[in-house]
């Protein structure tokens, strides 16, 4: 009785939602109703405008991810070694997570315009002027801008696990002999490996949430390489084009169930012997 409220919630607002979406994605649209069984899926694989929005965000995700988990790590540790100046940086890690958006994405105008700073320091070197927002550099700016906003949460994820890892362990590691990388390999990274598998869950979930920044950057049509596929769903749903909007949605899920399924399980092999000890 106590769990029917939040249950009564999660009913209403994702599970029927999420019903109606699979509904929508096998009808012809939601006037006719008329059931067109795999036509849509099969139509939006066949779209070139999807298939660009996947092919960017699959880039995207591929390299950003990877470098906010790694360098977040990288942060925990140097932060843990008792560095000068420790409660500042983390500080100034975190302050990204209290600024709004678009703030953060006017100051990255301001920063990239073609006639912005950067390009101001880098002719002062000899390099030519770069159209950042409007040519493929464009990505290195998201991902240097979503870096900036979510590193300083991955770093505090991986400082309040880093507390979890057995200390007699390490010393026995270092009595034994063990260097600093082989302590890190074999025994703090296994002990951190379920907060590697959440940060990396929280990344992705992060990248998928980068067109606020590149639309706010670049608006509702951005250059081809900045394209994402939260471009692709609101350019649908701006036109009322449901069962596309839908059907790419449910493209999205399954991706999104089949690389987190398959984190669960190197996760559970990797920890396997650390949970039987």
């Amino acid at each position: 009785m106590f769990l029917a409220p939040s249950l009564l919630g999660v009913l209403i607002f994702f599970v029927l939602p999420f019903l109606v979406v699979i509904y929508y994605s096998f009808v012809e649209n939601p006037i006719s109703k008329r059931f067109v069984g795999l036509t849509n899926y099969i139509n939006v694989l066949h779209n070139s405008a999807f298939r660009t929005a996947v092919g960017n965000t699959l880039l995207f995700s591929l390299i950003a991810v990877p470098l906010a988990v790694i360098l977040g790590m990288m942060l925990a540790f140097l932060l843990d070694a008792g560095i000068p100046m420790r409660s500042q940086l983390r500080s100034a890690f975190l302050t990204p997570l209290m600024v709004p958006i678009a703030s953060i994405v006017l100051i990255f105008q301001v920063l990239f315009d073609y006639n912005g700073v950067v390009n101001e320091v880098i002719m002062k070197f000899g390099a030519p002027r770069i159209d950042w927002l409007k040519s493929s550099a464009g990505l290195f700016v998201i991902i240097i801008l979503f870096l900036w906003k979510n590193l300083g949460y991955n770093m505090i994820l991986f400082l309040s696990a880093m507390g979890n890892i057995p200390k007699d362990v390490v010393e026995v590691a270092q009595l034994d002999g063990a260097n600093r990388f082989q302590i890190f390999w074999h025994v703090k990274l296994r002990y951190l490996s379920p907060m590697v598998l959440f940060t990396t869950i929280l990344s992705i979930i992060n990248s998928f949430k980068v067109f606020r920044e590149v639309y706010l950057l670049t608006g509702e049509y951005p250059f081809g390489a900045l394209y994402m596929l939260q471009h692709y769903m609101n350019n649908t749903f701006a036109s009322a084009d449901y069962q596309k909007l839908s059907t790419a949605a449910i493209y999205m899920s399954l991706v999104m169930i089949v690389i987190i399924g398959l984190m669960f399980l190197a996760e559970n092999r990797y920890g396997k012997d650390l949970e039987e000890e």
